[in-house]
């Protein structure tokens, strides 16, 4: 009976692995990406990203698209912005809101391709 280690029956591709380390990015990196991803690991809060990929709206116009309650809504446009998913502007007593910028707007876009694939 041949007993094997674990170092024989696997061939360990170094050169492969060199190529991966260089480009890992930092744990803090990756404790930041996952905390990012998160943010989107919550069905409310792209339904919010959703609808500001379409228009630049205020916490009523959201809530009423929605069918949620203003309070619900600033609760969720807090994390959103925080995250710096989404900015906004004051406009006389209304703050609109929209996303960030276009890599938010992938970011959405892409997770339903990926969908319907």
């Amino acid at each position: 009976m041949t007993m094997r280690t674990e170092q024989e029956q696997y061939e360990i591709h170094e050169d492969l692995l060199e190529a991966v380390e260089a480009e890992m990015p930092d744990d803090e990196e990756l404790f930041d990406l996952a905390e990012l991803f998160k943010i989107f690991g919550d069905s409310t809060r792209i339904r919010i990203l959703f609808v500001l990929s379409k228009s630049e709206l205020c916490v009523y116009d959201i809530a009423e698209a929605l069918s949620m309650t203003a309070s619900a809504v600033s609760h969720q446009l807090k994390v959103l912005r925080q995250a710096r998913l989404i900015r906004n502007r004051r406009e006389g007593k209304q703050i609109f809101y929209s996303l960030a910028d276009d890599h938010v707007r992938t970011i959405i876009a892409m997770g339903l391709e990926h969908l319907e694939e």
